[in-house]
């Protein structure tokens, strides 16, 4: 394992300078020392393996992959647990996805269970409404406070929005595929229902997030026509399918001429990160399959992709009717 994981190291590495002088500097260690290792005279040690792994960016699969394909390591991603953490997960996030738009062939895939979490980044009252949700599930003291919406939106960091519109800004330069169906708009509503039905967002906000959803779809079905979201130079693409048979789950999965990588949920804006090679490529097939039997609304057709959109612009104003029947119902 040593010598395999040793010639995967000198794979990796690109500089000029000698290898075992690398290996010796990294390690803390003589030329000598570093010599054996190189040659397997010497067992590297936990420690000096995972040093090794984190300075040449390897993932601990790669480090310990012996062929068992029903055991793999995941790295989980941190999780925010207030404005201050929530601006920083996405400050993290655009260094993360950056690299990305320089690599014309890198793609995104999104199985939306929900709607991309991008498209909700925007200066709406539906990304300020997000952001109130995400922090009521991951701080126990907003949770437990009475706090409404409307009084949280009024003094929301401008730093924290920032953050969040330099976020969605940047997915514009990169391949995006998302898969849907008649149901990833429901999750959104039933948040804004919950919390208006609860007390925690007035009527009239409400109906304004409403709005806001229908202006996404609306951008969405533009996007998907012209089959580009940064329509002024359409240097990347964009795809939409719609999916009928399979579950969507949220499952990120990014593609790169080099690697797959894909994000599997776990709870609130925390992800298990798989670099897996046969288990990314098991999920890759996966998506493909699912694309493969599914309707690529670009080319579905007018009437399929109409009826499409039309469908979910309906579940958002029957939301908009319930909560106007809900307001006039109170005064009864």
């Amino acid at each position: 394992m040593q010598e395999q994981f040793i010639k995967y190291l000198k794979a990796k590495f690109q500089d000029n300078t000698s290898f075992v002088e690398e290996i010796a500097s990294i390690l803390d260690i003589g030329y000598d020392a570093a010599y054996r290792r190189i040659n397997s005279k010497t067992i590297l040690s936990l420690e000096e393996s995972v040093t090794l792994a984190k300075h040449f960016k390897i993932s601990l699969n790669k480090l310990y992959e012996v062929g068992n394909q029903s055991s793999i390591l995941t790295e989980l991603s941190p999780r925010p647990s207030d404005e201050q953490g929530l601006e920083q997960w996405f400050k993290q996030s655009l260094q993360n996805v950056i690299p990305l738009t320089k690599l014309k062939q890198a793609e995104i895939i999104w199985s939306g269970k929900d709607i991309s979490l991008f498209r909700t980044l925007t200066d709406s009252y539906l990304t300020r409404y997000k952001m109130y949700v995400w922090l009521k599930d991951l701080n126990v003291d907003m949770a437990k406070s009475k706090i409404s919406f409307d009084d949280w939106v009024k003094r929301i960091p401008q730093s924290l929005l920032d953050s969040a519109f330099e976020l969605s800004e940047v997915y514009k330069h990169i391949n995006i595929t998302e898969l849907w169906n008649d149901n990833t708009v429901n999750g959104t509503l039933q948040q804004v229902l919950y919390y208006y039905e609860a007390g925690l967002v007035s009527r009239d906000l409400a109906l304004l997030i409403c709005d806001d959803i229908h202006d996404v779809i609306n951008q969405i079905e533009g996007h998907t026509i012209n089959q580009s979201i940064d329509k002024q130079e359409n240097k990347t693409f964009f795809r939409l399918y719609k999916c009928d048979l399979h579950t969507l789950t949220n499952t990120v999965m990014i593609v790169t001429p080099s690697q797959k990588v894909f994000f599997s949920p776990f709870t609130v804006l925390s992800y298990f990160k798989i670099e897996h090679k046969p288990t990314c490529d098991m999920m890759y097939e996966f998506l493909q399959k699912q694309m493969s039997i599914s309707k690529l609304l670009v080319t579905a057709g007018e009437k399929d992709r109409s009826l499409f959109f039309k469908t979910i612009h309906d579940k958002i104003s029957l939301t908009k009717e319930r909560i106007n029947l809900d307001y006039k119902m109170n005064f009864l």
